[in-house]
């Protein structure tokens, strides 16, 4: 029985190529797209997922409450970690962090080596599974002198991991220096780490640099804890939410926890509460995953059902000497199981072929591993498409009655016949949604690269102080701005990109409200940065060197004096942190976040001594020499390092790297959608044409041109496109409203881009149609009477 299945099955191959190609096609085609979503998928929730203790690690999150609702931030103040040990009994465990950034300079023997880093407590190493291959991990961050490096650096710093503890090394963080000695060598950090890092430096050296900024309403620290197992995360919530305010009578803070491992994917936050983040791009994915198979196998059922009419016989004969319907039946699944999984041999080459391609898009290094978990729901996948694609063929083509067949008088219902337009309503309608999204997605990141945001972002490029410059700044800042094709230079502490400074205070001015808190950004600038930036001013004046104590002088953005409720600013006197200052100047408001937020309230101090790194505005039409000129002024001004610099603009466009990847990943999904749907309107037109062949032999019999023939059979497919587009479009108007609801500053929902995907789908639908219908319309009458 099953020898003779298999050779059915090889002959009707043989005989029917161009279905077995199409079919194959199609089949392979969804069943890649579903490979490569399920790889991108799989590598999203491994995510952080690899420590050890991530069931019972969690950071710390401080909920903000302003007159504009709550803002949630991840950092948390220094001392919180110890007092969560000391007064929680829930609490077994807790470490501080800094953020981990890429400003810091190790340096050996002269040699000069730019690093990722962050400063950490002695216990790190302990609650986080980062693997050391020297040193013991309660120790390795002991001593304030300790510095531990990863593998790559080891290798990058000495050629070898071996006989190198112990060995000094120096070391630049903004401006400070420091000199400590090697304690461990931990592994490079996994690449399902969101955390990345080159080095760790005990904590209590950041504690140094902080200096008397450590206080309960500054929040310079990541507080990671290890909660005791068993712990009820809701109610440990509650316990601790107004732990902050027992310590500090100005806070308007309470605290929450999230689990470690979650924050990659559940990083979005509202009104204190966790609300989604990349999760929703896993969640879109795996969705248009389930709709992409689900197309591809409606393309199976409709060019099976297309083919009735040549297998009808067949069907009828093996009745007619014996075979029951369930024989059948199992023959049909069969042909459907090996047609899948020849389908699914050829996506997983067309994988392989195309993963560094995809890695490259997604900004990932995923591998096409056949392990015991991928080979399971590489089977699982395999064996539901082919359920899903061959249920309706067989019980359809085994249900004719064989006395019917042989004398040519089977009958097809209505109900079969409006199931498989539904079947190619339903595919058109996703396809038109999936057109939609992609519009959507690339003019709202259109809209972000555009915008204006207070601010000019061209042509400025940066860079991190190091070695001689740190010391001698004022000196650099002078000489490169001789330097021909150079505009404007200044210094700054902090960034313009999403990463400025917070605190709630104590702050104080005029007319102030006892219970009114407002968490401000604030940003340390040099003189003539507000110029190289082109920020413009509302009112009074910038930073100037003609005046002798403007480090005595604030300045407010328009939401900071809107927040206050300050009228007539200027002259008026604040105190920050206990220090008074004169307000000299209100700027507009201009964008130092991503557009997902409204402008918060901003201050600017004048800090020329503890700038971080010095930013250039450069001439247009002269980036590229000037830069080759700031090189070698560099080089020669600042020995031994080199001039490692970004662009301004590149930073701001990062912000928005998850919203590209999807757009790009969309686009191309969209478009193996559309093409996938068309194959199965090819299979129902060709079902179409096969069933009304005779029929068609007639008209143009009795006189009907090829023309009419064509425009008739085509009319007939337009009809089910044009049901789809208004089954569509309004799904895909609530879909696209509800994504750029996470958007502050938001696209308006055009008409045309709706309008667009409508039309789109329908000239390639009838296109695909056409073609099939001209070929039918051409068709020799006397063939399709022959057998009257």
């Amino acid at each position: 029985m099953l020898e003779n299945n298999l050779r059915l099955f090889f002959r009707n191959i043989k005989k029917h190529k161009s279905f077995f190609l199409i079919n194959t096609t199609g089949l392979s085609t969804g069943l890649a797209c579903v490979l490569f979503i399920y790889l991108w998928v799989h590598d999203e929730l491994k995510m952080d997922t690899f420590h050890e203790n991530d069931s019972q690690l969690y950071q710390v999150l401080t909920n903000h409450y302003t007159d504009k609702g709550i803002a949630t931030w991840r950092e948390a103040p220094v001392p919180l970690a110890s007092a969560l040990i000391q007064e929680i009994p829930e609490v077994e465990d807790a470490v501080n962090a800094s953020w981990v950034e890429d400003i810091f300079t190790l340096s050996y023997q002269n040699d000069y080596y730019n690093a990722t880093g962050r400063f950490a407590g002695q216990n790190y190493f302990e609650l986080f599974s980062y693997e050391l291959l020297k040193g013991d991990s309660s120790q390795v961050l002991a001593d304030k002198d300790a510095i531990v490096i990863s593998e790559s650096m080891a290798l990058k710093l000495f050629n070898t991991t071996e006989n190198i503890i112990g060995k000094t090394l120096n070391w630049q963080y903004e401006n400070h220096k420091k000199q400590h000695s090697i304690s461990g060598i931990f592994r490079d950090v996994s690449a399902h780490s969101s955390e990345r890092f080159d080095l760790v430096v005990p904590f209590e050296v950041y504690e140094d640099i902080l200096g008397d900024d450590i206080h309960w309403g500054n929040h310079d620290a990541k507080v990671y804890l290890l909660l005791r197992e068993g712990t009820d995360v809701g109610k440990f919530n509650k316990k601790i939410e107004n732990f902050i305010k027992t310590k500090w009578e100005y806070s308007i803070t309470s605290l929450m926890v999230q689990q470690y491992s979650s924050k990659y994917l559940y990083g979005r936050y509202e009104n204190g509460e966790i609300v989604g983040g990349r999760i929703d791009y896993v969640r879109l994915f795996s969705i248009i995953a389930f709709f992409i198979l689900i197309i591809a196998c409606i393309n199976f059922m409709n060019l099976s059902t297309a083919r009735a009419s040549r297998r009808i016989k067949e069907v009828g004969i093996r009745k007619a000497v014996g075979a029951r319907r369930a024989a059948l039946i199992l023959q049909f699944f069969g042909e459907s199981l090996m047609l899948t999984f020849l389908s699914l041999l050829a996506a997983i080459f067309f994988v392989a072929l195309l993963l560094p391609q995809f890695n490259q898009i997604a900004g990932k290094q995923m591998e096409l591993v056949f392990d015991a978990g991928h080979l399971i729901w590489l089977v699982v996948i395999a064996l539901l498409t082919a359920l899903v694609a061959g249920s309706y063929p067989a019980f359809y083509l085994s249900g004719f009655h064989p006395a019917h067949i042989l004398k040519g008088k089977f009958n097809r219902s209505l109900g079969e016949l409006w199931m498989r337009k539904g079947l190619v309503v339903f595919q058109f309608t996703l396809s038109i949604i999936l057109i939609v999204s992609v519009l959507v997605v690339y003019q709202q990141i259109e809209l972000t690269q555009n915008k204006n945001l207070g601010y000019d972002r061209e042509d400025i490029i940066y860079f991190t102080i190091k070695g001689k410059v740190s010391d001698h700044l004022e000196a650099f800042l002078s000489e490169a701005k001789k330097i021909p094709g150079v505009k404007h230079v200044s210094g700054m502490w902090g960034s313009m990109v999403d990463d400025t400074g917070v605190s709630q205070g104590p702050f104080d001015w005029e007319g102030k409200d006892s219970n009114t808190l407002i968490p401000f950004s604030n940003l340390g600038i040099g003189y003539d940065l507000i110029e190289l930036m082109g920020i413009e001013m509302k009112e009074g004046r910038a930073f100037s060197k003609d005046f002798n104590n403007d480090t005595e002088k604030i300045i407010y953005n328009e939401a900071a004096i809107e927040a206050m409720g300050l009228k007539d600013p200027i002259g008026k006197t604040v105190s920050i942190w206990g220090t008074e200052m004169e307000i000299i100047g209100v700027a507009k408001n201009f964008h130092f976040r991503s557009l997902h937020e409204d402008v918060k309230p901003l201050f600017l101090r004048l800090k020329p001594n503890d700038a971080d790194k010095v930013l250039i505005k450069l001439k247009s039409g002269m980036v590229a020499e000037t830069i080759g000129k700031l090189q070698s002024f560099y080089e020669t001004f600042n020995p031994g390092f080199s001039f490692d610099f970004k662009f301004l603009d590149a930073d701001y466009q990062a912000l928005y790297s998850s919203e590209q990847r999807v757009a790009s990943l969309s686009k191309y999904f969209a478009g193996l959608a559309i093409i996938i749907s068309c194959l199965g309107l090819f299979g129902l037109a060709a079902f179409t044409a096969e069933r009304r062949k005779k029929e068609i032999s007639i008209r143009k019999v009795l006189g009907q041109t090829t023309a009419q023939v064509t425009v008739m059979l085509s009319g007939e497919f337009a009809k089910l496109v044009l049901a789809s587009i208004l089954i569509a479009l309004p799904v895909a108007y609530l879909l696209a409203n509800t994504w750029l609801s996470g958007f502050a500053y938001r696209i308006p929902l055009q008409f045309w881009y709706f309008l667009g995907a409508g039309l789109v789908a329908l000239f390639v639908a009838m296109l695909t149609v056409g073609s099939q219908a001209l070929r039918a319309a051409n068709n020799n009458p006397v063939d399709g009477l022959r057998d009257e």
